[in-house]
């Protein structure tokens, strides 16, 4: 038997196909088995909204305190070959003069 997505609705686990759709028996709804994919993947968009993906290179445009320290990551920074995590903060990348820290997508912009 294969493994059905469970409905977006009330997530009742008795979903079945038909056609291109799949349908809840517990609730009617009807959602496509296409839009179910799409969904499952999350788009990480810099401040702008233009997406980004792993090892694009940003500019922070914001001048952002480091916490625990007295540093600060200056607005303009570049920042190259950035990784994209789940989690609060959306991107991992390596700073110069900083060295490795998290980065929230809402202050960078794409380079």
């Amino acid at each position: 038997m294969s493994a059905l997505p469970p409905c977006p609705k009330c997530q009742s686990e008795f979903t079945y196909e038909d056609g291109a759709l799949l349908i809840c028996p517990e609730c009617g709804h009807e959602w496509s088995a296409d839009a179910a994919a799409a969904s499952d993947k999350k788009v990480v968009k810099d401040s702008n909204g233009n997406p980004l993906a792993d090892g694009d290179t940003v500019t922070v445009i914001k001048d952002l305190k480091i916490k625990g320290s007295s540093q600060v990551v200056k607005r303009g920074t570049k920042v190259k070959n950035i990784r994209l995590v789940d989690g609060d903060h959306d991107i991992d990348c390596k700073i110069d003069g900083i060295g490795q820290m998290g980065l929230k997508s809402e202050f960078v912009k794409k380079a």
